[in-house]
C-alpha cells in the first residue's frame, strides 16, 4: 500500500481520547499511516476524500479510482480492467480504515464506531482524519467513564461490537464501488474479510505479536459470520526442513493475477502450497 509522508505534529490526536494512545502506537511502527482525532469539522479538498463520497459512488469514485489506473499503467504497462482498478482504489481506501477500529480493539479492548460523515481519507499523504461517536470497552477499563464510552459484557461482546462497527464503517463504501467492481454482496463482504485479516496480521507481525494476532483474528471471524461470508482463514503449512509455516487463503480476489498471471499472491487460493512453501522459505 504506497502510503506516504507524515502527519503534521499538530495532527496528532488529544490525550484525553480513548483511542490516542492506540493510534500513536500504530503510527510508531507503521509511520507511513496518520490518524488525526478532530472534534469539528473534516478537512475537504486538496487530496482528501471522505467516506459519504465514496459511499455515493459515481463521480467521486471515479475521480478516486483515477490515481489508481495511472498507477497501474505506469508501474505494469498496460490499461487495467475497470474492475481491477475498482479493487485496488477499494483496498487502498478499507485496509487503513478497518485498522481504525481492530488496532484499539488488539491494543486496548476499545472498539470506536464510525458512523457515516467521521472518517476522511488522504491517500497520497497516508492520512486519515476521524471523528469517534462513541466505543465500546469491557468492565474495569480505565475509560469506561469518559463521554461515549458503553460498556459490555464481555470478549464475545466486544468482538461482536468489532464486526459491527466494521461494517457500518466499509458497508456503504462497498455499495458505492459495487457499480464499477461488478460484484454481489458475498464478494464485496469476502473482500472486506481479508482486509480485517490482512489488517490485523500484518500489523501483529510489526508489534511482534503475530501469534496472538492470528488467534484474535481467528476468534473474531471463526467462520461465516454475518455479512462475513469466511472466517480467518489461516492453516499451517510443513517446510522441508519441518517447520511449520503461516499461511491463509484469502476469501476474496484481489484480482492482481489479471497483471501477472504467474505472480499471484501467497494466500490467493490460486497459489498451490508447493508454491506458497516455495516463497516463504526463500524469504526467510
Amino acid at each position: 500500500m504506497a502510503l506516504t509522508a507524515l502527519a503534521p505534529a499538530s495532527a496528532a490526536p488529544t490525550a484525553e481520547s480513548p483511542l490516542a494512545a492506540a493510534y500513536a502506537r500504530l503510527a510508531e511502527i507503521l509511520p507511513t499511516m496518520r490518524i488525526t482525532e478532530t472534534g469539528g469539522p473534516l478537512p475537504s479538498g486538496d487530496g482528501w476524500i471522505s467516506d459519504e463520497d465514496l459511499a455515493a459512488g459515481g463521480d467521486a469514485v471515479e475521480a478516486f479510482l483515477r490515481w489508481d489506473d495511472e498507477q497501474v499503467r505506469h508501474d505494469y504497462g498496460q490499461q487495467p480492467r475497470p474492475d481491477v482498478v475498482a479493487s485496488f482504489g477499494l483496498h487502498r481506501y478499507a485496509w487503513p480504515a478497518t485498522l481504525l477500529i481492530t488496532i484499539p480493539w488488539f491494543l486496548h479492548r476499545r472498539v470506536p464506531r464510525f458512523p457515516a460523515g467521521t472518517v476522511a481519507f488522504h491517500r497520497a499523504r497516508g492520512l486519515l482524519a476521524v471523528r469517534p461517536s462513541r466505543f465500546a470497552c469491557l468492565p474495569g477499563d480505565p475509560a469506561a467513564g469518559l463521554p461515549g464510552a458503553r460498556i459490555v459484557g464481555g470478549e464475545e461482546a466486544l468482538r461482536a461490537e468489532v464486526r459491527e462497527a466494521v461494517a457500518e464503517l466499509l458497508g456503504p463504501v462497498l455499495e458505492g464501488f459495487r457499480p464499477r467492481m461488478r460484484r454481489g454482496p458475498r464478494a464485496l463482504w469476502s473482500l472486506a474479510t481479508d482486509e480485517i485479516v490482512e489488517g490485523l496480521w500484518y500489523v501483529g507481525q510489526l508489534l511482534g505479536d503475530e501469534g496472538r494476532a492470528r488467534a484474535e483474528a481467528e476468534r473474531l471471524l471463526p467462520g461465516t459470520v454475518a455479512p462475513f461470508p469466511k472466517g480467518a482463514g489461516f492453516r499451517e503449512l510443513a517446510a522441508p526442513g519441518g517447520e511449520s509455516l503461516t499461511t491463509r487463503d484469502r476469501a476474496g480476489c484481489c484480482l492482481f493475477y489479471t497483471l501477472r498471471p504467474a505472480d499471484t499472491c501467497t494466500t490467493c487460493p490460486r497459489t498451490c502450497d508447493a508454491t506458497r512453501i516455495a516463497r516463504m522459505t526463500a524469504s526467510r
